[in-house]
């Protein structure tokens, strides 16, 4: 993409999105995703209705402009235990209240691409989720032709532990998703590498120690019968 030419240097702020926001927060959405959002979901945002949410904004726009909306992220807490990726983590089941963080949606308008937005937006997520106790993960859903998005998501030090089949249905096609984590406060996978590994070679010298016991044991019966 060409870079961007300003009649002004932008000044990048973040705040968390306001009901005066809802209108450029419906457009912006119309103009960067292929999915149509209900009504109730921008309600939902700008109202914080189970729903945290943070904006980027130019301060140094001009005419009464410097508080409108360039960039979003949105986001949900939700229960570790009832999300698709409950699976993928290792927490204490004596514990039921442990929380991810799941991004909604993330944008930046067009003319704003390329200046770390997108990255400071998901840091603000980031930092939100560690600030949570409870929280073990943030996690989100990338469609696997958006191949900036997944650059940014692997540079960022997310790990993708999912390829979902068909998980999008957009204007009849249907298309992957890549599932993205990234882990907080002490949550990690259920299994490490090195835990992998480990894992392996005590199968493996668990498989071996009961084939020797096996050869001992014929061994013991062919002592008994001697020709």
């Amino acid at each position: 993409m060409a870079k961007q030419n300003f009649s002004h240097h932008p000044t990048i702020c973040y705040r968390p999105i306001q009901p005066c926001d809802l209108e450029i927060l419906e457009r912006i959405h119309a103009d960067i995703f292929p999915i149509r959002y209900e009504s109730e979901f921008f309600q939902s945002v700008v109202h914080e209705r189970d729903i945290v949410s943070w904006a980027a904004v130019d301060r140094s726009q001009p005419n009464g402009h410097s508080d409108e909306l360039i960039g979003f992220v949105t986001a949900r807490i939700v229960l570790a235990k009832e999300t698709e990726i409950g699976d993928l983590l290792r927490y204490d089941p004596s514990k039921p209240d442990q929380t991810l963080v799941y991004i909604l949606t993330l944008g930046v308008v067009e003319s704003y691409r390329n200046l770390g937005i997108a990255r400071s937006l998901i840091r603000q997520v980031i930092k939100y989720a560690s600030s949570v106790p409870a929280c073990r993960a943030v996690y989100l859903h990338v469609i696997s032709y958006n191949v900036p998005a997944i650059h940014l998501y692997k540079k960022m030090s997310f790990k993708c532990i999912r390829r979902l089949q068909d998980f999008y249905l957009i204007n009849g096609q249907h298309y992957d998703s890549f599932l993205f984590v990234y882990y907080v406060n002490g949550g990690r996978s259920p299994c490490s590498p090195l835990e992998l590994l480990i894992a392996v070679v005590s199968y493996m010298t668990s498989g071996l120690k009961s084939v020797a016991a096996r050869i001992r044991k014929n061994e013991e019966k062919t002592a008994k019968w001697p020709k």
